[in-house]
């Protein structure tokens, strides 16, 4: 089931059900795939921008990503909407793959997070099958570059390839590339890496559970985060408050 949120058609799922959807898709379909981990700042910029849009909901899976998504789709009837955490999600999936024999490929953030990443799941996920890990240039890659990066994942055949270059950079690079897999669901998961690594922390369970997940990280990344968050939040509540009053309205 799907509920819209503004423009974006997000999955009403739980941890489990993707997990369970991700190995129906590994094992059934013969094309790779891409899921996007939606959260507020990725459902007001498909709003901006119509060919972000187009990216979000034409993926395999799109994920709500943050409490507010959850509420909203409870105002539109759908109750079954829980949150998932894409470095939540990251974690369970590497643990739970290690059953399945899953391969696992990382592309994004830097060299260090790598490592510091690779250490973590060697420790705390000592089965898992790590098959390769890229930390791209941060300026824009030549087709070259990009062809040259691909052609290293498919070598390596990952069943699983996650995407750490933060949105929308990462959702565009998905889309633009999942075609040239030979097999595989890319997911971008942001900050993922750092959660990690151990580089981000996540927040306490009280301000998940009044929303506030997004104030404890603007603390932590205050230079990084405070137009998304500032701005982009009360955005949020504006235009799903104007849907929800024309909706009314319509009645």
């Amino acid at each position: 089931m799907k509920t819209r949120i503004l423009s974006s058609y997000l999955d009403s799922t739980t941890y489990e059900q993707t997990y369970a959807s991700m190995m129906n898709f590994l094992s059934e379909s013969k094309m790779p795939g891409y899921i996007t981990v939606i959260n507020v700042h990725t459902v007001v910029e498909s709003v901006l921008n119509p060919d972000f849009g187009k990216i979000i909901n034409e993926g395999f899976m799109a994920l709500p990503d943050g409490r507010p998504l959850s509420v909203i789709a409870r105002w539109k009837g759908d109750k079954n909407m829980k949150r998932v955490f894409g470095p939540t999600l990251m974690e369970k999936i590497i643990n739970w793959g290690q059953a399945n024999q899953i391969k696992h490929f990382f592309f994004g953030s830097t060299q260090l997070i790598l490592e510091k990443m690779s250490a973590v799941i060697q420790k705390q996920f000592p089965a898992a099958i790590v098959c390769g890990m890229i930390s791209p240039p941060f300026k824009s890659l030549s087709p070259n570059e990009n062809l040259q990066f691909i052609s290293q994942i498919n070598d390596l055949n990952p069943d699983i390839i996650w995407v750490g270059l933060g949105a929308p950079k990462q959702e565009k690079w998905m889309y633009e590339n999942y075609q040239k897999l030979n097999k595989g669901i890319m997911i971008g998961v942001g900050a993922g890496f750092d959660y990690l690594a151990g580089e981000t922390h996540h927040a306490p369970n009280w301000m998940k559970n009044y929303s506030l997940e997004w104030l404890y990280r603007l603390i932590q990344e205050p230079q990084r985060l405070w137009k998304r968050y500032l701005i982009t939040n009360p955005l949020f509540i504006l235009m799903n408050t104007l849907e929800l009053l024309n909706l009314k309205s319509s009645d």
